[in-house]
């Protein structure tokens, strides 16, 4: 029997992994298993850019973006710049088993999710609001960005993505990722967290993959679905996640540009776990499997 593992982004991801691990002991399929962790992350006021306590965008308003998707059917789901809603990976969850569509967004996404039972909820914190007022210019919007030194500073308390892979018992793969965005991004950007391909991809036959960072890096470069059809042809998955580092660089060349930061996880069929990302990007993640849930630091490229 395949041993279950779990891989998600960031420290802060290890709760997730804490809440998985339990779920695929149980015998609980991996999809399940990573939403839940998933909804962990979302769950914590101290996270500043998933779910519940998120900064909002450059107008105040809390919008959150997520993907989900199963590595048997390669069914997926996803929502984007959703508001009132914590839980938006479950919601996603909802858009793959209740509709025939992949993604919903904006005020159809809400819609959706109320009819869905859903509460509406106001999920921001005096923190967060405090921090956005805090932003203001002579009692305007923050300012509309002007550059790199902007919109592509990303560190740990200002990403855009929790990502949680997973393996079950019986070798099946899923996968889910959740976010706020950008900190006081541009009212109405999207990122590739509810991209299918760019922010998440997974399939039982090849492996899976999820991103973190500066989303327009990754959608770029077709990041995920680029890091599992590498191991489709048999890289290993850290050899994978390397390369798609390298890709998002000569993405950032072609445009007379130095790459945003960007980091990459991946799981393979057998179990086998990668990471990478950009330089200077300082990425940790959380692996667990036999029990056992540690951090570790991704390579830089």
């Amino acid at each position: 029997m395949p041993e279950p593992v779990v891989i998600a982004t960031w420290p802060f991801g290890r709760v997730a992994v804490e809440t998985a691990m339990p779920l695929l002991a149980g015998g609980s399929p991996a999809l399940d298993a990573v939403i839940a962790g998933a909804q962990a992350v979302e769950d914590d006021p101290n996270v500043r850019s998933v779910g519940f306590g998120s900064l909002p965008d450059r107008l105040g308003r809390l919008t959150l973006d997520a993907a989900v998707m199963d590595g048997t059917t390669l069914r997926c789901g996803a929502v984007a710049a959703v508001e009132h809603i914590r839980h938006a990976a479950a919601l996603a969850r909802r858009v793959m088993d209740r509709t025939k569509h992949v993604l919903l967004v904006g005020e159809g996404a809400k819609w959706f999710a109320i009819r869905q039972g859903f509460p509406l909820e106001m999920p921001y914190t005096a923190e967060a609001i405090s921090e956005w007022v805090g932003k203001q210019k002579d009692g305007g919007p923050v300012d509309v960005p002007t550059g790199p030194d902007d919109i592509y500073l990303v560190d740990e308390n200002n990403h855009d993505t929790v990502t949680v892979l997973g393996r079950d018992a019986g070798g099946h793969l899923g996968g889910a990722c959740t976010t706020s965005g950008l900190a006081f991004k541009l009212p109405g950007r999207v990122g590739d967290s509810p991209v299918i391909g760019a922010g998440l991809y997974v399939d039982d036959e090849a492996g899976a993959a999820g991103a973190t960072g500066v989303g327009e890096e990754v959608i770029r470069t077709g990041g995920s679905l680029f890091i599992v059809e590498q191991m489709r042809n048999g890289a290993t998955p850290q050899a994978a996640c390397e390369a798609a580092c390298r890709r998002v660089h000569a993405a950032a060349r072609r445009r007379g540009a130095a790459a945003g930061h960007v980091a990459f996880i991946a799981l393979s069929p057998a179990g086998e776990v990668g990471s990478a990302c950009t330089a200077g990007t300082n990425f940790r993640y959380a692996v667990g499997r036999g029990g056992a849930v540690e951090l570790r630091t991704a390579a830089e490229v």
